[in-house]
């Protein structure tokens, strides 16, 4: 299905200036959406890397080490919710839009979940996908500002392999865990509201309610913090949103 016109994305369009040596790997099997996915890409000065399924998807994200994935779901070979979570294994802060006709909220959720950063709905408007994608670029870019080993008090969090201890005992936690934790240390001693966090964690309007944010800081609290009841790094700050502190 080819893109259709639709309202811009509202959000901070500032360009990206793209590097000669940058790609943008595109896990698509419709070879009318690569074709058009391609022109959009490299008009913007991105090398583009293209994928028809799977496995070519996974050699393409190894070899072409890619600034960005633009992902379908229903591919050959391997899903697009195996190929997310597998990219995300191999490197965390590689941002991942998946781009499908799928528009349940359900598979969105899922998908967020496993660390995508975000989802467009096809149809789409060619602006508003390169806005977003051009938002996550920037905000991986900013990450890559943070130590990989993070300390604070028992806790010893590594984002670069997604391992996490507390006093010396390893914590499972998921890929959007690690990413919104990632987050809330870039910005230590910062308030950050509720919807700051849905769109810079979780993409632009990608859930209908806040609560999802509450949800995932307990949890978080409930792996890292001695005392979760009474949490001494991940804060809440009424009437405002959450802080970080070391």
């Amino acid at each position: 299905m080819l893109p259709t016109p639709a309202n811009p994305l509202s959000a901070d369009r500032r360009p990206v200036t793209a590097k000669p040596s940058e790609r943008v790997l595109i896990v698509e099997d419709d070879p009318r959406m690569q074709r058009v996915l391609r022109r959009l890409f490299a008009e913007e000065g991105y090398g583009v890397v293209l994928a028809g399924d799977g496995s070519a998807a996974l050699e393409g994200f190894e070899h072409a080490k890619p600034v960005l994935v633009i992902l379908d779901l229903i591919l050959p070979e391997i899903s697009g919710r195996d190929l997310c979570r597998q990219f995300k294994a191999i490197s965390h802060a590689t941002p991942v839009i998946i781009l499908s006709a799928i528009s349940d909220v359900v598979d969105k959720v899922l998908l967020l979940e496993l660390g995508a950063d975000d989802y467009v709905t096809k149809p789409f408007s060619p602006r508003e996908l390169m806005a977003r994608a051009q938002a996550s670029i920037r905000r991986s870019r900013k990450g890559t500002a943070v130590a990989e080993t993070f300390h604070f008090g028992a806790c010893t969090v590594d984002f670069s392999k997604m391992t996490a201890a507390r006093a010396g005992v390893d914590v499972p936690l998921t890929a959007l865990e690690f990413k919104l934790l990632r987050f809330l240390t870039a910005n230590a001693e910062h308030v950050l509201t509720r919807e700051a966090l849905l769109n810079h964690v979780w993409g632009y309007t990608s859930y209908p309610t806040t609560r999802t944010v509450d949800n995932l800081i307990l949890k978080l609290r409930q792996k890292l913090e001695q005392e979760p009841a009474n949490p001494r790094h991940l804060l809440t700050v009424h009437g405002a949103g959450y802080k970080f502190t070391p």
